[in-house]
């Protein structure tokens, strides 16, 4: 069919519709068809145009069009180079070659070409790892038990693990568990975290006192374990290590002499305080506490309900949950929770505790529950209290749900009001405190310039500041009752 036989066609249903109805809908037709005929007319003009215009002057084909035409026809592919690697990118045969004749002449200038343990720091930091990676590579590569590695030895296990593992984060796990799994347990940690105290300049004051040993090192895989453990499974996957800043922060040590300044996991002041308000609580120093234990902690401050949804296995793991106990690892993980609740993982752990049901959304009657012990106490000390309704009505307008009626953890982890929604619902010290407080005053002090500090820092040095200055009038010579961890 000729473009004029379809512009005829055009032309008359254009008429026949004119001519037929009136109404809205036919009109919307015909402003339709008026459209297309007069576009097909400028589209034959242009095209008459341009017609004329090709035989009179042909414009050459690219010549880099023409090549990729040529190449397409021929079945070539341009070879792009692979520019992203989800597990880092592999070296060369040639790159691993060079790199381990490197790491072999620094076992050259060894005695006998044996590293022992104390020697090792240089092998580590000549195979490009942090410093204090140099323990757990030494345990993963010496074999059966040495006092020594050979460089031969080295070499093979090193081989090995360039070969398999392209990033930090992959050595990190391979190594810790010698190459037996592809992610971490807490045991993993010892070897490194006894290295850590044993030659850091900052934990020098640490090495007679090895009662405190392990309460350290139990302390730090805690923190570990809350920051870097996104899945709550008692496992750190490679994937949940590169996510976090944990390898960034063991780097620091390097260079770091003051160990009170790396804030993130190895703090000794934070390990000080977390340790002395568990011993507070632990009223027979078998290293557990049950719930009567938690009820004193903050002079009573936690409601009665979440302290049973901490000890229902919400947030607590392991044989001892069923007895009613809890670890000191889950009360690192609670005292945290409790001081810095705009933390994700404070935010995940209190809305286990809340989410009654597991649905995976805070109810109506979810908050209501927890609320009505609130107001229990607080007519208990003659306190006015504030009806469910409108508290209800006031928590909205903070987390402002993108479900009407349910809160999920999403909605908590967008929000910057995480503190004051959660201790108006099981902590009555703090929300009081909130209510005599400007609610947007701790938002401010967050949205300053500068590195802020977390809630769970600032917490930190202001109860070691305490800490230090009871003890400084108490008797120097009194001393804690300490008991090994099983």
């Amino acid at each position: 069919m000729s473009p004029n036989t379809v512009g005829y066609l055009k032309r008359r249903n254009v008429g026949s519709i004119k001519h037929g109805c009136e109404n809205d809908t036919h009109k919307h037709i015909v402003h339709f068809w008026e459209v297309v005929a007069d576009s097909d007319k400028t589209v034959s003009l242009s095209h008459h145009s341009a017609s004329e215009k090709d035989k009179n002057n042909v414009a050459p084909t690219s010549p880099r069009t023409s090549s990729l035409r040529r190449a397409i026809k021929s079945g070539k592919k341009d070879n792009i180079p692979r520019f992203y690697y989800k597990d880092g990118k592999p070296q060369t045969p040639q790159e691993i070659e060079a790199h381990l004749k490197k790491v072999a002449a620094v076992f050259a200038g060894l005695n006998d070409g044996k590293a022992s343990r104390e020697e090792f720091g240089i092998i580590t930091k000549a195979c490009g790892l942090p410093l204090y990676w140099k323990l757990p590579l030494f345990l993963a590569a010496r074999g059966e038990k040495k006092s020594a590695v050979s460089c031969d030895a080295f070499l093979e296990y090193w081989r090995r693990v360039v070969n398999s593992c392209h990033d930090e984060a992959s050595k990190f796990v391979y190594i810790l568990s010698r190459g037996k799994r592809n992610y971490l347990v807490s045991d993993d940690f010892f070897p490194m975290m006894q290295d850590v105290i044993d030659s850091h300049p900052g934990l020098t004051f640490l090495k007679e006192a090895t009662e405190f040993h392990s309460r350290y090192i139990h302390t730090v895989i805690a923190r570990i374990f809350y920051c870097v453990n996104r899945s709550w499974s008692g496992k750190i996957i490679i994937p949940e290590l590169r996510k976090s800043n944990f390898l960034q922060v063991l780097a620091t040590l390097e260079e770091e002499e003051d160990i009170n300044q790396v804030t993130e996991y190895f703090s000794y002041e934070h390990f000080y305080v977390i340790y002395c308000k568990f011993w507070e609580l632990d009223k027979d120093h078998d290293l557990y506490i049950d719930q009567n234990d938690l009820k004193l902690h903050a002079d009573g401050a936690l409601s009665t309900r979440i302290i049973e949804r901490i000890f229902s296995g919400a947030v607590t793991r392991g044989p001892k949950q069923k007895e009613g106990k809890m670890s000191y690892a889950e009360f690192v993980w609670f005292l945290i929770s409790e001081e810095d609740k705009r933390y994700p993982r404070s935010i995940e752990y209190w809305f286990r505790c809340m989410d009654l049901d597991g649905d995976g959304f805070l109810s109506m009657y979810e908050l209501e529950y927890f609320y009505q012990e609130q107001l229990q106490r607080l007519d208990a000390l003659g306190i006015e209290t504030l009806p469910f309704h409108d508290c209800l009505c006031q928590m909205l307008d903070i987390i402002k749900p993108k479900v009407p009626g349910k809160i999920a953890l999403s909605d908590l982890k967008k929000c910057k009001m995480t503190p004051i929604f959660f201790d108006t619902f099981f902590n009555l010290e703090k929300y009081l405190d909130h209510e005599q407080r400007d609610p947007f005053a701790s938002q401010r002090e967050h949205d300053g310039e500068g590195p802020e500090m977390s809630d769970w820092d600032r917490y930190a040095a202001d109860e070691y500041e305490q800490l230090v200055a009871e003890e400084g009038a108490n008797d120097p010579q009194e001393e804690l009752y300490v008991i090994d961890f099983v």
